[in-house]
């Protein structure tokens, strides 16, 4: 059977639908997946294991300039792409008239079908296209979980359960030699158990932990022992990570340099545990089962933070408003390392 996974974007909903490919590889061994996604997010998929094909798509850029010579040409590329094979199934997990569009443009195998959310869920967007262009449409409990969301929605769609706790299939690197990318080199000081990665980083400032607070933090971690890396993606956040380590001033703190996603995910394996705003990277170490605190502002963790089906409480969300505060952080650190 050859299945069409389509889930192109954020890097939060990506890592999200990960347990979708262990799920129907459980239930379907001989199952050829395939998966659609927006290239800036593909080589994370390069580490989820069971993946045939990973076929990018770039449709935030396209649309900026929807008929320019570039535009057209890496249309076409992506479309004749996108139809080599011929699927029984195409899932869009995401609900959005840019998912339905890809998976209305995918070749359907004789007797194939396309299946979709028939509602839109708490929280979450959703536009009726991909209900339109879904053969099968598939109504979700409207307060659920992202991860089961997605779960339940390619369950049902292929007749199949799925295990209590999800499996997010990201392989780990065996050793250091093994890896191809160069700038992972320029860390000075490669990851260990006793290192602790800050992930400061989001696309809402309203998601964001106070500097101060990182500062302090950072000094309890140093104080017991600890080693801080300040993981970034872009030259704000960079700015955000040196100002970190300048307040530090402390031997252990390490800047990273910026890294590809598969990369990022590599070095995060090899930490001791991950305390970040809620963010994609984030996401990515609650898939690793690192012990990890995720700080959020809004009460939204019951959505897309920690659940009870994963981490046996080495994975714990904090919730304040205006923000959590740093000993909030700190304890749940503390009950976080006491679980491993």
């Amino acid at each position: 059977m050859k299945i069409l996974v389509v889930k192109l974007s954020s890097l939060g909903d990506v890592v999200h639908a990960l347990p979708v490919v262990q799920d129907i590889r459980a239930a379907m061994p001989d199952a050829q997946i395939d998966w659609v996604v927006e290239k800036a997010f593909a080589s994370l998929l390069s580490k989820c294991g069971g993946l045939q094909r990973v076929i990018p798509c770039e449709i935030r850029r396209w649309r900026k300039s929807p008929f320019s010579a570039a535009t057209r040409s890496e249309w076409r590329a992506f479309r004749a792409d996108l139809q080599r094979e011929a699927y029984d199934a195409v899932i869009d997990l995401q609900g959005l008239t840019k998912s339905a569009l890809v998976a209305r443009l995918a070749t359907l195998a004789p007797g194939g079908k396309r299946y979709a959310l028939a509602n839109q869920t708490e929280g979450s967007g959703y536009e009726a296209p991909t209900r339109w262009v879904a053969d099968v449409a598939i109504r979700m409990e409207p307060r659920i979980h992202a991860v089961q969301r997605s779960r339940e929605l390619a369950a049902r769609a292929l007749g199949y359960t799925f295990a209590p706790v999800p499996d997010f299939g990201l392989k780990r690197p065996k050793d250091r030699v093994e890896k191809a990318q160069p700038a992972i080199e320029n860390i000075a000081n490669y990851p260990s158990p006793d290192t602790v990665v800050f992930v400061h980083g989001t696309s809402r400032a309203d998601k964001e932990w106070p500097l101060d607070h990182w500062v302090a933090l950072g000094r309890q971690l140093d104080a017991a022992g600890c080693k801080v890396a300040l993981a970034h993606g872009n030259a704000k956040e960079l700015a955000t990570s040196q100002a970190i380590a300048e307040a530090l001033d402390a031997p252990d703190v390490m800047v990273w340099p910026m890294l590809s996603l598969d990369a990022l995910t590599d070095e995060l394996a090899q930490c001791g545990g991950v305390i970040g705003v809620d963010s994609g990277v984030s996401h990515i170490a609650v898939a690793l089962d690192l012990p990890h605190v995720q700080i959020y502002n809004f009460d939204t963790a019951w959505r897309t933070g920690p659940g009870g089906f994963a981490g046996g409480g080495r994975q714990v969300s904090v919730y304040a408003t205006p923000t959590p505060g740093v000993q909030a952080v700190w304890q749940a650190w503390l009950g976080c390392r006491g679980k491993v």
